[in-house]
């Protein structure tokens, strides 16, 4: 059978437990007597309090993180290199010809006295190599260069270039990215701070013409960038993002650069960088824009990669679960990693699943309702804020009306199958995206 067919398989197999579980459990509430379902309300009652508990915890600890760091920035600054070192930027690329014009050119626009750009192609079948070849040579400030292997995966062309790369700062870029003048500029004034190993950026979504997009566009700003600017506040920041992150080249040399073991390079990696003793920093000036997934299918597959190379990152270093010290941030940004990769997907599944049959079952109807509408009064609180401290557009607030019980639930699923496929330790591949037809 195929790895494919295989992974099918265990996961209509999950399915169907969880189903017979929860048929099991209706059949038992309705069989019961009426003492027996009033202690049943009185549980759903209790485990509602437990949840919104929990979450009310999350978000408003995020919350008030990242506007520490928000006011830490803005109020404080950021200390100024005395002089700018040159960069390496590193573009890992593989059959990315329709998107790499752009990501070259927005190259050329940066605000920087000194950097190189290595195009690394990884065995593009495409024209991937023959664009990136017309841009080698001096263009302004920037140096282009091309270096072409046989395909090895992401993090094989990563160290490639990091090899042959010149400086002692390191810039990763995506292909499918493009960056903002000043992204480069922003990024190296944290290095000004010599106990500064990495720099994360800022991500935002490019494509919005649709609900999908805009959806994801929210859930960068609210569910990825807040947690990185509240992490940002201890310099503990768990992910590096592949769009646009920068690193010290001693700290890369000193932890070996990216293994390749796992399908969330970036995560591995920063976790590696923490581990060393390095700080890691969130910059919001630091902003890449990037291509969101255009489909729920190829959603999917996206979040599904993530959510298993972060588990595969995870288990290599499960020994820091129980060692709070002496690296207290590293075991808080490791934690709240697992918690919102492995944990939270799973009790959010749960959670809406149990509470939708209680309310069927005993007429907690309304109760219910009231949690809905407190959870998306929530949703907009947080999305009002995020996008404000961005600076983004406002209408993307109201999307924060179906956010958490149509996207986040989603995406939840995706992950719980994930989670419980690499508990079996399936075979997966890349699922590369399609991407579309690029402007420059």
């Amino acid at each position: 059978m195929s790895t494919g067919r295989h992974s099918l398989w265990r996961s209509l197999i999950v399915v169907f437990v969880s189903v017979a579980l929860v048929i099991a459990f209706v059949i038992t509430a309705l069989l019961v007597g009426p003492g027996i379902q009033r202690l049943i309300v009185r549980a759903v009652v209790v485990s509602l309090i437990i949840f919104l508990s929990i979450l009310f915890l999350r978000y408003f600890s995020l919350l008030w993180f990242s506007y520490l760091g928000h006011a830490e920035r803005n109020v404080l600054g950021v200390r100024e290199l005395r002089e700018l070192p040159p960069v390496s930027i590193i573009v890992p690329a593989y059959n990315e010809g329709r998107v790499m014009e752009r990501a070259l050119t927005s190259l050329m626009r940066l605000d920087y006295p000194e950097y190189e750009v290595l195009v690394v192609d990884d065995g593009s079948t495409d024209d991937t190599l023959a664009i990136a070849s017309q841009w080698e040579g001096q263009r302004g400030p920037g140096l282009f260069r091309v270096i072409t292997k046989p395909n090895g995966g992401k993090a094989t062309a990563l160290n490639a270039g990091i090899a042959h790369s010149r400086h002692p700062l390191i810039m990763s870029m995506d292909a499918d990215s493009y960056l903002e003048p000043g992204t480069l500029l922003a990024g190296a004034r944290r290095f000004a701070n010599p106990a500064v190993g990495a720099v994360a950026g800022n991500v935002k979504v490019e494509n919005r013409g649709k609900l999908i997009t805009k959806l994801q566009a929210l859930e960068y700003i609210e569910g990825l960038n807040m947690p990185r600017r509240a992490q940002g506040f201890v310099a503990a920041v768990n992910i590096v993002p592949g769009p646009v992150g920068l690193f010290r080249r001693e700290a890369l040399e000193e932890v070996g650069g990216y293994d390749t073991d796992t399908f969330a390079e970036d995560a591995d990696l920063t976790l590696k960088l923490m581990a060393a003793g390095w700080r890691v920093e969130y910059e919001d000036q630091a902003i890449a824009w990037s291509e969101a997934p255009e489909s729920w299918r190829d959603l999917s597959q996206q979040r599904y990669r993530w959510t298993r190379g972060i588990l595969q990152a995870l288990r290599k270093r499960k020994g820091l679960f129980l060692r709070p010290f002496p690296d207290f941030p590293l075991w808080i940004s490791t934690i709240q990693l697992a918690f919102e990769a492995l944990v939270w997907p799973a009790l959010n599944v749960f959670a809406h699943l149990f509470f939708a049959i209680v309310a069927l079952l005993f007429g907690a109807g309304e109760l219910i309702l009231y949690w809905m509408i407190l959870l998306t009064l929530l949703d907009l609180v947080a999305a009002l804020v995020t996008v404000s401290m961005e600076e983004e557009s406002l209408s993307l607030v109201p999307m924060a009306l179906i956010y958490r019980f149509v996207f986040i639930l989603f995406l939840d699923v995706v992950k719980t199958f994930a989670t419980v496929e690499e508990l079996f330790r399936l075979e997966m591949g890349w699922g590369k995206l399609e991407r579309l037809e690029a402007a420059t």
